[in-house]
């Protein structure tokens, strides 16, 4: 009889772990919400210091070759040889693409100048916000899927 009793008292029963579980699921959807969002932060951050990566990047082409450049291509590495118009190699092959950290980028030229826009590439997921920034490298956001332009609310630093 005292075999028995110390069996069932050995480990945890199925309610118990149950419950454990429940409270661990509880935590996990509190918990969920917040970490999704400061990974949303996160990526909307390394946009923002994207679009200042290749604002540098166009006054250091500007000074080489006394244009902006029309496009991220003419800013990232040549795909061999030396660089030059085509391919400075002022930033990154992963920026250079086009789409890094779950933004999309695009560089315009346009008179006398050039346009960024960075979009989010799954709106909700990978930001909340649209940016836009010119030569003036006044950075402009707006907060939804429409593209931020030269007419959006300017970020405040």
């Amino acid at each position: 009889m005292l075999n028995l009793r110390q069996r069932r008292r050995r480990g945890f029963s199925l309610i118990e772990l149950l419950i454990v579980i429940a409270i661990i699921l509880i935590i996990i959807t509190i918990a969920l919400p917040k970490f999704s969002s400061a990974q949303r932060y996160a990526k909307e951050t390394a946009a923002i210091g994207a679009i200042r990566t290749i604002h540098t990047a166009q006054v250091q082409y500007y000074s080489q070759f006394g244009k902006y450049a029309t496009s991220l291509t003419e800013l990232g590495p040549p795909a061999s040889g030396a660089s030059g118009p085509a391919a400075a190699d002022l930033v990154d092959s992963g920026l250079a693409s086009g789409e890094k950290g779950g933004y999309k980028f695009t560089v315009a030229g346009n008179n006398g100048g050039y346009v960024i826009n960075a979009a989010p590439t799954a709106f909700g997921v990978s930001g909340t916000r649209t940016f836009y920034s010119d030569q003036t490298m006044v950075l402009r956001q707006n907060f939804g899927q429409e593209p931020a332009t030269a007419n959006s609310p300017e970020m405040k630093n």
